[in-house]
């Protein structure tokens, strides 16, 4: 295949495939791997831990050049948690983040929630949505909500 997009499309077969591309763009600092992954749609979303929320392909590929301006993220999903629907899926994931300060290396999380669309190019991201986790594993809630909003 000679086309671009007919690769990438062929590579994100299924939700996890997109999703592996997005965290392996983040660790070796691929805007262009990266924006790759998110759908053609001007609706796009992604919301970084207390940022704006910035809407369509010009701002979330801005949000992410400036993120990735310092160089590649450390980032590895873990505890990810799937809803799939015919064409669309929701990946709740705990994000382990490494970054090096004057201390040293630290660690800490990000819980994140990406959500995938099947579209004519394979599965595609349409939102991230990350939050501040702390420096220990945030822990799920059972099945009773310890809040209510």
């Amino acid at each position: 295949m000679s086309n671009p997009k007919a690769r990438s499309a062929a590579l994100m077969a299924s939700p996890e495939d997109a999703e592996t591309q997005f965290y392996d763009a983040m660790r070796e600092g691929d805007l262009e791997r990266l924006m790759a992954v998110w759908a053609d749609d001007d609706e796009i979303v992604c919301v970084h831990p207390g940022g704006a929320r910035a809407v369509g392909p010009a701002n979330v590929r801005a949000s992410f050049a400036a993120i990735l301006a310092n160089g590649s993220v450390a980032v590895q999903p873990e505890h990810v948690k799937r809803v799939h629907a015919m064409a669309t899926a929701m990946h709740s994931v705990l994000e382990r983040i490494a970054i090096t300060t004057a201390e040293g290396m630290r660690s800490g999380w990000i819980v994140a929630t990406n959500v995938y669309v099947k579209t004519a190019l394979g599965w595609r991201m349409v939102a991230h949505h990350a939050s501040p986790g702390g420096a220990d594993a945030p822990q799920d809630v059972g099945e009773t909500p310890s809040v209510l909003h």
